[in-house]
């Protein structure tokens, strides 16, 4: 971690001027596999909050929290716990991936960023977002900048002053190979600036 912020503080002068305003981030880890997938599919697009209440309410009607038990679930009771139609189905695709042996969650560890993205883009409704969330949090993949977040591209509008995604990613280059860690304190300003805090 200190070779990574010492990296970046000596190629952005904004790294050096988030920890010294806001201290150090807390690099978040999240347990890898379904269940982890599941919370991202249900924070696509609304509060990681507002997430984590409905994916408690599913996993208090499924205990078990198998995908075959998910699959079987009705569309009416998904949408009895605020589970949205296409959510749902996303939830469904990911489950039967799983059942048919489509794709095998604990091999994702020993490959690279790449070929992870390669096997879960082809599930309906885990996209790149997705997928950049759960290579960093869940698999610690430490070069990846994930511009489909919109806190990371508020911040480097306001920090760096850019417009477009491709003048950041652009500019994200100097940052390899730590542009993760370069998230992780774009992260950090976003949420202390609007003194927020998130449990994953």
């Amino acid at each position: 971690m200190k070779q990574a912020l010492d990296y970046l503080t000596e190629q952005d002068v904004i790294f050096k001027m988030i920890i010294e305003k806001y201290g150090m981030p807390k690099i978040p880890k999240r347990p890898e596999g379904f269940e982890t997938l599941v919370l991202l599919i249900l924070e696509q697009q609304v509060s990681i909050d507002s997430a984590k209440a409905t994916f408690l309410k599913l996993k208090a009607k499924e205990k078990s929290f198998r995908p075959e038990a998910l699959f079987n679930l009705s569309d009416e009771e998904f949408r009895g716990l605020g589970v949205s139609r296409q959510k749902t189905s996303y939830i469904k695709a990911l489950s039967k991936a799983i059942l048919d042996n489509d794709i095998d969650l604990e091999s994702l560890r020993a490959k690279t960023a790449q070929e992870v993205r390669q096997e879960l883009i082809k599930i309906k409704g885990i996209g790149n977002w997705t997928i950049d969330v759960y290579l960093m949090f869940c698999l610690q993949a430490p070069d990846l900048l994930p511009l489909g977040d919109i806190a990371v591209v508020n911040t480097m509008k306001e920090l760096l002053q850019f417009e477009t995604k491709e003048e950041m990613e652009i500019h994200a280059l100097r940052w390899s190979p730590h542009r993760s860690m370069a998230a992780f304190l774009l992260w950090h300003y976003y949420l202390q600036k609007r003194g927020r805090s998130i449990s994953y």
